[in-house]
């Protein structure tokens, strides 16, 4: 019996530090902002505009106000089409829809999306959307962050129209896989 309590005390003992400090992502990452802030409709975090051909994207909470744990975008579409289908290794994405339609793939389902509308995609799931509708707009989260904000100011760097080449390299660049082409409407 007292070799039971001995070792039962003893690894009690032993996983106190784990217990404590193990798991707390907050002592490891740099602290959250303690302070709110308001972005303004048609604005974004930092006062830049991330355009790509006619499209952009406004960052509204950037990486750096959360820890890395997630950004939001908002995209105005002035033409139609999206990115091309592809996979996201380290995030979540959610997609809120503002204005106009989309079509979506997640996975093997599509769904046709309208204002008011939410669509989920999975972290190693392949998904695309397209804009149907000559304008839209809508709200994109990425969770964790990863390289997104990298990702949208590369995107918008470039000039003229990217060869499937560059894109599949800045794609690569920012942990995500070109796995197919943009969806067709």
């Amino acid at each position: 019996m007292k070799r039971l309590k001995f070792i039962l005390s003893f690894a009690a003992t032993l996983a106190t530090p784990l217990f404590v400090f193990g798991g707390r992502q907050d002592e490891v990452k740099p602290k959250k902002r303690s302070k709110g802030f308001l972005i303004k409709a048609n604005e974004s975090r930092f006062n830049e505009k991330l355009i790509s051909g006619k499209n952009q994207n406004d960052l509204k909470v950037s990486s750096t106000d959360t820890s890395g744990d997630l950004t939001i975008f908002e995209y105005t579409g002035n033409d139609k089409g999206g990115p091309p289908l592809h996979i996201h290794f380290k995030q979540d994405e959610v997609f809120y829809i503002l204005e106009g339609e989309y079509l979506f793939q997640v996975g093997d389902e599509k769904f046709n999306a309208k204002s008011g509308d939410t669509v989920f995609a999975p972290r190693q799931v392949p998904h695309a959307f397209a804009q149907i509708s000559n304008r839209g707009k809508m709200f994109y989260l990425f969770q964790p962050s990863g390289k997104m904000e990298d990702f949208f100011r590369k995107l918008a760097a470039v000039s003229g129209i990217l060869t499937p080449e560059q894109g599949a390299k800045i794609f690569a660049e920012h942990d995500m896989k070109v796995v197919g082409p943009p969806l067709q409407f």
